[in-house]
């Protein structure tokens, strides 16, 4: 299978970013590049609580995984950067109600983060 690249739906194509992809599709496997709490339609970082930026993070990873046909129960691993890992129980709650049954493995860790943002969260899909 060749891979496929996957863009999030209110993305302004106009709108340059970096030299990623949103996501690569091949195999059966979904690769969701990291993401934030981003207005896609705006193309801004929208800053907020960590909960409302763990919000808006994960449902821009709900609508690219969706894009490429899967849900959130199909993610299988997350990696999570923090800018303050003292934000840990506060994110992990909301970042809970996001999966239902065998939750995906996950590493959490402090990172420097760009442009003032909470949270940066990236994943692996196995699709269908």
């Amino acid at each position: 299978m060749e891979k496929r690249k996957i863009i999030h739906p209110d993305r302004d194509l106009n709108f340059v970013t970096g030299a990623y992809s949103d996501a690569v599709q091949i195999d059966g496997l979904l690769f969701v590049s990291g993401q934030a709490s981003v207005d896609f339609k705006r193309s801004e970082f929208v800053l907020g609580s960590i909960e409302e930026e763990t919000i808006r993070t994960l449902d821009n990873i709900k609508l690219i995984v969706e894009a490429a046909g899967g849900t959130m129960d199909d993610v299988v691993k997350s990696t999570v950067h923090l800018a303050d890992i003292a934000d840990f129980d506060r994110f992990n709650k909301v970042y809970g109600t996001y999966f239902k049954g065998v939750r995906p493995a996950r590493t959490t860790v402090q990172s420097v983060l760009a442009e003032g943002i909470k949270v940066e969260i990236d994943c692996i899909v196995k699709l269908g």
